[in-house]
């Protein structure tokens, strides 16, 4: 048994970020002829909008470790794993800065690597960042997953306990692909628009053209060279052309109105947004928003992006940072309820009914806005309920016992 269950994990492929290796799925020159790579994709407004807005939503959520208990859940403070999760996962870096980190190496790399140092109880004592370009992951002979880091020349051979390794998106299961090199045909059209854009404007917003003249130019390039030099470029504005030798100037480009310059950059900030799953509102894109419409896409973006990316951080964190004996009984949790709260009026109207249904304290809610709880003695930890409502088994006895009163009542004007 043991012999067939090694020649099986021997036959396991290696993993691989296919992203890097495979064709059609490289960082690098795209179709617009723009080199694309995760720091040039940074470079334009709608990649790094995208970015930031998810890494820094996860980032900003409460990140808390629990237990099991009796009766439901409960917040262990004393676990080594609270502090590091929740305030500060190594010396040099907050809470905050380390989720951030982490997940802008998973929205433009495909993959999160932190290294984990244990103590001789096996107790995590810190979580380090990796940069996921130098980084590799293979198996050995035996099959089982081992990762390489290079850096400053020198090589370091991690086992998989001392990697936290969180993958995006992919085919095997073990590695994420990325993003940028997926849809990098998409960003470089929008870095080769913001190029041209650019290059227009440093023209002085004035389109190309030529010189003609029915003589002949004994040197084309010199006269060329010449009438840049004194007329190109935003600095030269406004300068009064000189033509000698019958030269006339004649305009030869569209003006960008009419090649639709603006329609095509709009375009492709939203299809940025569709390649990270973020409302175009959230970028400063507001032509398909409205006062109506924004709450429900915010929504949206908590449900369909942002819970996903949540999901898949705990489970590589209670998979990679509880001990084996812990496993099952700690785990650790955002709490993303206040991307849910809404406006003021809606939070009031849903405590509300929390309270007069009985699945809220007035602590519980307390406890949600901030604020210090009402003592118990004074009713702040009571659940209460409708006292007109009641099980529909006991409504039958109620009414039979109205109507027994009734006629007994009945019974004593008689006699």
């Amino acid at each position: 048994m043991a012999n067939l269950l090694q020649r099986l994990f021997k036959a396991r492929d290696k993993p691989s970020n296919r992203v890097s290796s495979a064709p059609g799925f490289y960082m690098g020159q795209s179709v617009a002829g723009k080199m694309v790579n995760e720091r040039s994709s940074m470079q334009t407004t709608a990649v790094f909008a995208c970015v930031r807005i998810i890494a820094e939503t996860i980032a900003s959520l409460p990140l808390h470790t629990f237990q099991y208990n009796g009766d439901g859940k409960e917040k262990v403070y004393q676990h080594p794993l609270y502090k590091l999760l929740h305030d500060e996962p190594n010396p040099e870096m907050t809470s905050f800065s380390f989720r951030e980190t982490m997940m802008t190496h998973i929205l433009l790399w495909g993959n999160s690597y932190s290294q984990i140092i244990k103590n001789g109880r096996g107790e995590v004592l810190g979580l380090y960042p990796l940069l996921p370009d130098k980084m590799t992951v293979d198996r050995d002979k035996f099959g089982s997953l081992y990762y390489t880091y290079r850096k400053e020349n020198k090589t370091y051979y991690l086992s998989p306990e001392e990697v936290l390794h969180i993958p995006g998106l992919g085919f095997d299961g073990i590695m994420g692909y990325s993003p940028v090199a997926l849809a990098k045909n998409a960003i470089g059209l929008n870095i080769a628009a913001e190029e041209y854009g650019g290059r227009f404007f440093a023209n002085n917003a004035t389109p190309s053209g030529i010189l003609h003249t029915e003589g002949t130019i004994k040197d084309p390039k010199k006269v060329r060279d010449a009438w840049h030099s004194a007329y190109g470029g935003s600095g030269n504005s406004n300068k009064v052309a000189v033509l000698e030798d019958g030269l006339q100037y004649q305009p030869i480009s569209m003006p960008n109105s009419d090649a639709q310059f603006l329609e095509t950059r709009k375009f492709q900030i939203e299809e940025i947004c569709r390649i990270f799953q973020v409302p175009p509102h959230l970028v400063a894109d507001l032509s398909k928003s409205s006062f109506s419409n924004i709450e429900n896409q915010s929504i949206s973006f908590v449900v369909h992006t942002i819970r996903p990316w949540l999901v898949r951080i705990e489970q590589a964190m209670n998979r990679k940072l509880f001990k084996d004996s812990e496993k099952g009984n700690y785990f650790v949790n955002f709490n993303a309820s206040a991307l849910m709260r809404g406006d003021y009026k809606s939070r009031m109207d849903g405590y509300a009914i929390g309270i007069q249904n009985g699945f809220f304290s007035v602590n519980d809610i307390r406890k949600m806005e901030n604020l210090d709880p009402i003592p118990a003695e004074e009713g702040g930890d009571l659940y209460l309920v409708n006292g007109n409502m009641l099980p529909l088994k006991m409504a039958g006895a109620y009414a039979k016992k109205a109507l027994n009163e009734s006629e007994g009542n009945e019974q004593v004007e008689k006699e």
